[in-house]
């Protein structure tokens, strides 16, 4: 693999680089030019890497799949809150976690979050299964235009957290709820606020 393509890899699976320039992503890696920044893009995609959209500047890790092809080894990436605000967004790859294909309906790109705290220990996510913690939460992280109702990893001011998006269209605001045996105030996240969606939860596999 060339010497580029290795550095390109490397960032991806410790940053979130979607969005960012071909010549910002070449900054990262001490790289000048744009075009060999798309090129070697390109080439990761090929290959099977990466998913790679360059007009949306769309950039996600490939899960691994084994060569019998009846599992999937899907990266493990960071921690996410599930309780107050302290656990720092962390798209470092930690692992991976290997499951059946089976168990799989998305074909989006998928990873794991595990989850921290218990703000969300009486969701219902995947036929009634809750988030507790050390659970692993799956995210499809093509799918951050959520319904209202569904369960997202959100980002906000740098932090990740898991919750359930209410969307007030009449209000022109995202609520964010808990779902718990405890009390939890939700948050109000306003349209103009740093705020993201990183991708939304499909499953849980319990720990």
């Amino acid at each position: 693999m060339h010497e580029i393509q290795e550095k390109l890899l490397k960032i991806i699976s410790e940053k979130n680089i979607s969005g960012v320039t071909l010549r910002k992503i070449g900054e990262l890696i001490n790289e000048t030019s744009a075009q060999k920044i798309r090129h070697h893009l390109f080439q990761l995609s090929k290959k099977g890497f990466i998913n790679f959209d360059s007009k949306k500047r769309e950039i996600n890790i490939i899960p691994k799949v084994s060569k019998d092809g009846i599992f999937v080894s899907i990266p493990i990436i960071g921690s996410a809150n599930c309780g107050p605000e302290s656990i720092f967004a962390d798209e470092r790859v930690e692992g991976y976690l290997k499951i059946s294909k089976k168990m799989i309906s998305s074909n989006g790109s998928l990873y794991f979050l595990k989850a921290e705290g218990n703000s969300m220990n009486k969701a219902n996510i995947a036929g009634g299964k809750k988030i507790e913690d050390g659970d692993f939460v799956l995210v499809d992280s093509n799918q951050k235009v959520p319904e209202s109702g569904q369960y997202v990893v959100s980002i906000i001011d740098g932090k990740a957290n898991i919750k359930k998006i209410i969307i007030e269209k009449e209000n022109n605001r995202i609520v964010l709820k808990s779902e718990s045996t405890q009390n939890y105030l939700p948050i109000f996240i306003h349209e103009d606020d740093n705020y993201q969606i990183s991708g939304r939860v499909i499953d849980v596999i319990k720990k």
